[in-house]
């Protein structure tokens, strides 16, 4: 069968290859691949910037945004063949720290988690794949043509979850949340934010193309003015950061009402060099109560709260997020996405 993959570590190395058809162990589905999503992970891990292959091999087959539909499936698994699934990215490390011992393994303490596509496992942008039963998440039939939205939609879902557990440490009433960036991260964080019954406001730097609609869609307001106009319409109890841009991060902090949260989940790039007055923030977050808190990656319970929210989501919105779509044999064009590109997916059927 036919993978894309790469050698970690060493750029221009991205390459479709003919690899072993998979075969099921015990408790595994065997699954036909139907597409992965392309994030800027992989444009990294393409690269060469980083990326482990598994052990004994020199190359990594990548993705790690799934979608399949199951080929055969173990008795009693819950899984039966026709399903649509995703499989989970990351595993526990093999002799767990506290967090992964207890199901948490997006929490691991001590980094010897492995994720497939990324880290010592081989990912999902292949024909066919394997995976354990209980590292799959079946999901609705509707979202046959979007289901590789789930992963970065439990990445929201775990952001939304910290922002929730945060808040509940006193009253906790929210009424309107700011979300930094309309890329796939941003937009979904948006749709989450909407679906709680929030006044969601999202701030982009592009004044036209297709992510004003889609926010409008939504029912939320888009913002392409600024950080200091968007705070000042929107006066957000939370914000959901999803660039990594350091002047909008160190922004977010400052933006939010007594009481507020910002939530981190973009990755900023290092070497850049920001004057701030970090003294006048520190002020702030502690006489306002104010919490500033990081989330990346996913556990089983996001995932099962991610397809929950995809299944109540408007299947024609969220087809609107893939806005390019290319087979294997061209996977280049799905590495050079333009500004008016919102998610860019590989088919692999």
């Amino acid at each position: 069968m036919r993978a894309l993959t790469v050698v970690p570590g060493q750029k221009d190395s991205l390459a479709v290859r003919d690899v072993p058809d998979p075969e099921p162990g015990d408790g595994e589905l065997l699954v036909d691949g139907l597409a992965v999503g392309v994030c800027g992970t992989d444009r990294e891990i393409a690269s060469g910037e980083y990326g482990w292959a598994p052990p004994g091999h020199d190359r990594l087959v990548i993705g790690h945004e799934s979608l399949g539909r199951v080929r055969r499936a173990p008795s009693g698994s819950g899984f039966a063949e026709g399903d649509l699934v995703v499989g989970v990215v990351r595993r526990p490390d093999p002799e767990p720290c506290g967090a992964c011992a207890h199901g948490q393994f997006d929490m691991c303490r001590n980094g010897q988690y492995t994720e497939r596509g990324i880290k010592e496992i081989d990912g999902y942008a292949s024909q066919a794949w394997t995976v354990e039963a209980d590292y799959a998440v079946k999901l609705d039939p509707r979202l046959a043509d979007v289901g590789m939205l789930m992963e970065p939609t439990t990445v929201v879902a775990k952001a939304w979850e910290q922002v929730e557990k945060v808040g509940e440490r006193a009253w906790y009433e929210p009424r309107s949340a700011l979300v930094t960036g309309a890329g796939p991260i941003g937009l979904l964080a948006a749709l989450l934010g909407v679906q709680r019954g929030l006044d969601v406001h999202v701030l982009d730097q592009v004044a036209d193309g297709p992510k004003p609609e889609l926010v409008k869609s939504l029912g939320a307001t888009y913002h392409s003015e600024g950080m200091d106009a968007a705070v000042a319409h929107a006066k957000p109890d939370i914000v959901i950061e999803a660039t990594g841009v350091g002047q909008l991060v160190f922004g977010a902090m400052a933006s939010t009402g007594a009481y507020g949260i910002v939530c981190l989940t973009g990755v900023s790039p290092t070497g850049r060099r920001l004057t701030i007055d970090a003294g006048g923030i520190n002020r702030e977050i502690v006489l306002e109560n104010d919490v500033i808190v990081g989330s990346v990656n996913a556990n089983l319970d996001h995932y099962a709260a991610a397809a929950g929210a995809l299944a109540q989501a408007d299947p024609d919105w969220l087809g609107r997020l893939v806005s390019r779509r290319v087979p294997l044999e061209r996977f280049q064009d799905a590495f050079t996405a333009g500004k008016d590109d919102v998610k860019v997916v590989i088919t692999l059927d």
